[in-house]
């Protein structure tokens, strides 16, 4: 039996005629409603004609979260009198229900892109819902890029609707557009009540979030405005809190109140996410939610909501290698979101818990996931589209062009992907797997050596990351999961469940490869590139010493079956491998006292590390500190960077040993000569490496000249060309030489810092080759090296001393040094010693003046100037008088021009 009384009440029905008028025309449409109004729950009844209304369609429901697919596929089935699974279904990651009589089926972004990829046509689907949008998560961007492909190419007659709860709908109408201009944007009022807001910042100071720790004042503060809202207002209370630690943290806080604490997140049981959507009994409930309450579920009965400020979003940081959810700052359209939850059904309230001032500071919009996150997994979707580059899908914003070419080059690596950047058979195999490229690769060369059940047990714990409770040791966690009894136990083993069976198809490498980008070649550094070898097509078994059926692993040998268990391997060894596998530039040596050193370059360290280093331990350190401790190697599976931290901070990893490390990282590994400047000399020594890890050293004899000269080179580029000895001549040279250089151009050579560390070969070759230590350059003339970069060829050299003296003699028959320190070259000449000069001296060929700094008969300065001409016309008179009166044994003539020059007084000059 339909519900007709609660369809008619949802307000989205005003906006019907609208939406179906706007897809009979040009076929997409751009969905405006606020959360609550019926956007995901009557909008697909009525597009499919099952409330008996309009023509009978199959609509297909894309929703960013499980949780969210699950829940509307319930409620629409509640609307028509039905349980999910019969005329309204859901898919979602390893569940389904949904059948042949299915009109409306909801499942997530991730889903509708497997189905995209395998069925492009959507031959059986009638209208598509892309549903919150607004939130920008990369695989709702991302199929709404192919569905537009489809249409343009395949089924002009599907029909799109992107929904949205809020109303910055410009640029999806653009997108959904044609050339008959954008997409018409339907908007449906909501029913709102008043919302009042309630600044609850805390009394003192807090921590900023950062990675995954969130200060644990902070959640202390927003548990007592919890109870702060229980005793001021009535109703539910709906706390919005960035992750599920933050709120298992802020439900033990709230023990003992009178009132059910519930929790609702991606992990927690499907039977606690439909208590909560049901509604209350009459007990008051306090709803613990992530930013999945904010537009994807409606939870009856609240009127207050208390906002923490904060969501947890995906980032990657690019110059370490590590991807990671991180704790940010909730921007102000998320703040109107969770502030609107209290006014659905009566006046409400919204404590926020930061101070007013900050408010205007927030970010407006949460960035798309596309500028932000790893774009290794979207990089594979879009080659086996067909479209390498992306550049040819309709995005609302562009990859970012670095991230993508690290994400292709991954791809390459691990044999996703051919040289021009198209999917190979074993890069569709993997995006078929519904896991991360990294962890497709672990699964799939890790299965034939430590057998396909164990292998798929560990990449399902690396595909969600196991509780805090259960460690930082991936082989304990595994073992903890094994006979656990929690959700997360139960969700891991139906996640091993479903990739044990789509991985048991023919084994990687069969079946004909494109050539280049190997199943068993790496990423280098922090996944930026594919190294040497990438090309090769190697497996993980021929990444050890070229064995074809066997990989050594924690010094055990696994059987090569690609089946069944393989006893022998422990499970410690096996989990280090998989992590491995699927991290190879995060292995990571020991270098003491929980440090670590991983091949990315990136240090690392373990809980309580920085304690044991003065650091005061927080909760987020783990308390007593890690039981990895003591591991020579680490295979780390997931890290993130405390703030203000330069080493990494190990979450989960998995001892191995080096040969393990070696075998996952091939392409690391490389051996070599090294000669670097180190403690004021050379150090040169041939290496062995594994990424920036050294393995094994040995100095060197007779080291590679060339490389001699590099390491001379680079400590002339650290330290400067004060190594050398400038001797005052070889100072004014150089003077000269910038001086002609400046104001001639070419053949005079630019003798600055960096034009000198270009041509070091021309002028300091000889001397390069010989030089050892400090002391071999600090015997180096500078000046006798700079002459070799005067013009010789063209004859120009002959004319140095013309365009630039080093001194000039003046009317007195003195010869004076001239300053070319500065922009223009500098005479300080005593002011007698020029009388009888017309003119002030040229240099440069007479296209340059020289300045004169005219001096007392005491080497004081009187008169500066560049027209001497023009200073005995005009100025002389002044300072004459001032000077005559000062130096009154000194001849001071009326006429400077036309007199005798002297450097004497007027008694000693009528001697002479």
């Amino acid at each position: 039996m339909i519900r007709r009384d609660a369809l008619d009440q949802l307000p989205v029905r005003t906006a019907l005629p609208a939406l179906r008028a706007a897809l009979d025309g040009l076929g997409a449409a751009v969905l405006c409603a606020p959360p609550g109004t019926g956007k995901t729950t009557l909008v697909p009844l009525e597009l499919a004609g099952l409330t008996g209304e309009g023509p009978k369609r199959r609509v297909l429901v894309a929703e960013p979260r499980r949780i969210a697919a699950r829940a509307a596929a319930r409620r629409m089935a509640w609307l028509l009198g039905e349980k999910a699974g019969d005329r309204v279904g859901f898919t979602v990651r390893g569940e389904r229900r949904a059948g042949p009589r299915t009109a409306v089926e909801v499942v997530t972004t991730g889903v509708l892109l497997q189905r995209l990829q395998r069925d492009p046509e959507l031959a059986d689907v009638d209208v598509v819902v892309l549903d919150e949008c607004h939130e920008r998560h990369l695989d709702a961007d991302t199929s709404a890029a192919f569905l537009l492909d489809v249409r343009e190419t395949l089924r002009p007659e599907l029909r799109l609707v992107a929904a949205s709860a809020t109303t910055d709908a410009e640029g999806w109408a653009r997108l959904l557009g044609g050339p008959e201009g954008p997409a018409p944007v339907v908007e449906a009022a909501g029913v709102s009540h008043p919302v009042e807001v309630v600044w609850a910042p805390p009394e003192r100071p807090v921590r900023p979030a950062h990675g995954m720790r969130v200060d644990p004042a902070l959640l202390a503060h927003v548990a007592a405005v919890v109870r702060r809202a229980l005793r001021e207002q009535t109703g539910d209370v709906l706390c919005f809190l960035p992750g599920v630690g933050e709120i298992g943290r802020v439900a033990g806080e709230l023990a003992g109140v009178d009132a059910e604490v519930l929790q609702v997140h991606g992990r927690a049981p499907a039977e606690v996410q439909d208590a909560v959507l049901a509604g209350g009994d009459g007990l008051r409930r306090v709803v613990l939610a992530t930013s999945v309450a904010e537009s994807s579920l409606t939870v009856p009965g609240v009127r207050v909501v208390v906002d923490s400020g904060l969501a947890r979003v995906p980032r990657t940081d690019h110059a370490r290698g590590l991807s990671a959810l991180t704790t940010v700052r909730a921007s102000r359209a998320a703040g109107r979101q969770r502030a609107g939850r209290a006014g659905r059904e009566a006046p409400g309230v919204v404590y926020r818990c930061w101070p007013q001032g900050e408010d205007g500071r927030l970010p407006a919009f949460p960035d798309p996931e596309i500028k932000v996150a790893d774009l290794t997994a979207f990089a594979l979707q879009a080659a086996c589209w067909g479209d390498p580059a992306a550049a040819g899908l309709a995005l609302l914003d562009a990859p970012p062009a670095g991230a993508l070419a690290v994400a292709r080059e991954v791809l390459a690596a691990i044999g996703a992907v051919d040289e021009s950047g198209r999917a190979t058979a074993r890069g569709v195999r993997m995006a078929r797997l519904g896991l991360h490229p990294r962890l497709a690769r672990a699964l799939l060369d890790g299965a034939p050596e430590v057998g396909l059940r164990r292998a798929a047990e560990v990449v399902a714990l690396l595909s969600e990351e196991p509780p805090r409770a259960y460690g930082d040791d991936l082989a304990a966690a595994w073992r903890t999961a094994r006979r656990g009894g929690d959700a997360y136990a139960a969700r891991w083993r139906q996640e091993a469940r479903r990739l044990a069976s789509a991985a048991g198809e023919p084994r990687a490498g069969s079946g004909a490869e494109p050539s280049g980008g190997g199943a068993g070649a790496e990423p280098v550094g922090g996944g930026a590139g594919a190294g040497p070898g990438a090309g090769r097509s190697r497996s993980a078994a021929e990444d050890v010493g070229g064995r074809a059926a066997a990989v050594t692993v924690g010094g055990r040998s696994g059987a090569g079956n690609g089946g069944g268990t393989t006893a022998a391997v422990t499970d410690d060894a096996v989990a280090g491998l998989l992590a491995a596998l699927a991290f190879p530039e995060r292995v990571a040596r020991a270098r003491g006292g929980g440090s670590y050193l991983m091949a990315s370059g990136t240090g690392a360290e373990l809980a309580g590390a920085r304690a044991g280093r003065g650091h005061r331990a927080g909760p987020s350190d783990g308390g007593g500190g890690s039981g990895l401790r003591d591991a020579g190697w680490l295979a780390v599976a997931v890290a993130d960077r405390p703030v203000a931290a330069v080493s990494a901070r190990v979450r989960l990893a998995a001892v191995i040993d080096e040969e393990t490390a070696c075998a996952a990282a091939r392409a690391l590994y490389s051996t070599g000569e090294e000669v670097r400047w180190a403690d004021g000399g050379v150090v040169a020594r041939s290496v062995t490496r594994l990424g920036a890890i050294e393995l094994t050293s040995r100095p060197l004899a007779a080291p590679d000249p060339g490389l001699l000269r590099d390491a001379v080179i680079s400590s002339l580029r650290r330290e400067g060309f004060g190594l050398l000895r400038w001797p005052p001549g070889a100072a004014t040279l150089r003077q000269r030489l910038a001086f002609l250089h400046r104001e001639l151009g070419a053949p005079w050579p630019d003798v600055s810092d960096a034009a000198l560390l270009e041509r070091v070969e021309d002028w300091l070759g000889v001397e390069l080759g010989r030089a050892r230590r400090r002391a071999d350059l600090a015997r180096v003339d500078a000046g006798q090296a700079l002459a070799r970069l005067l013009p010789w060829a063209t004859g120009d050299a002959a004319r140095f001393d013309e365009l630039a003296p080093e001194r000039i003699e003046v009317p007195s028959g003195s010869r004076v040094r001239v300053d070319y320190e500065g922009e223009q070259p500098v005479l300080a000449v005593k002011l007698q010693e020029l009388f009888g000069l017309q003119e002030s001296p040229r240099v440069a060929g007479g296209r340059v003046p020289v300045l004169v700094h005219l001096l007392s008969p005491a080497g004081r300065p009187a008169a500066v100037t560049a027209d001497l001409a023009s200073f005995w016309r005009d100025g002389y008179r002044s300072v004459r008088a001032e000077l005559r009166g000062r130096y009154p044994k000194h001849p001071w003539p009326q006429d400077p021009s036309a007199a005798e020059p002297t450097r004497h007084t007027s008694a000693r000059r009528g001697r002479g």
